[in-house]
């Protein structure tokens, strides 16, 4: 299993933006893995943000950040990054990482392109990052 380290989280005003980072343990990469992020509002159970797959696969947004936020691998395959932008105080919260999925599916879409269709995330959940958006 990957051993994640996730990182970035802090303060932003309504509007602005974050980027956070999850990094795997040194001796792995994400190369063969789906990644993505799940939040989990004060009160609220864990909920998708994003997912993405390798290289040339079209990520998953949930459709409260469509739009707003991007999924992003780094080069050397051991970074995932979420860009967030135009934050909402309603997305504070604690964000994780994960590879982990319930339910994970891929297809074509009409133009040939493979896109991911869904992914369900299951625990355990790591530390998580903080993100706090002040309105």
């Amino acid at each position: 299993q990957v051993q994640l380290v996730e990182s970035g989280g802090g303060l932003a005003q309504a509007g602005g933006s974050l980027s956070l980072s999850c990094t795997a343990s040194p001796d792995l990469t994400f190369d063969n893995y789906a990644v993505g992020w799940v939040r989990r509002a004060p009160g609220n159970q864990h909920e998708l943000v994003a997912c993405s797959s390798e290289k040339g696969v079209t990520p998953y947004y949930s459709e409260f950040v469509e739009g707003r936020f991007a999924i992003s691998r780094g080069g050397a395959v051991r970074t995932v990054t979420l860009r967030m932008n135009t934050l909402r105080p309603e997305e504070t919260g604690d964000y994780f990482c994960v590879t982990t999925w319930g339910e994970y599916a891929e297809s074509y879409d009409t133009e040939d392109d493979l896109v991911i269709t869904n992914c369900r995330p299951k625990g355990p959940w790591g530390q998580g990052t903080t993100v706090t958006v002040s309105s």
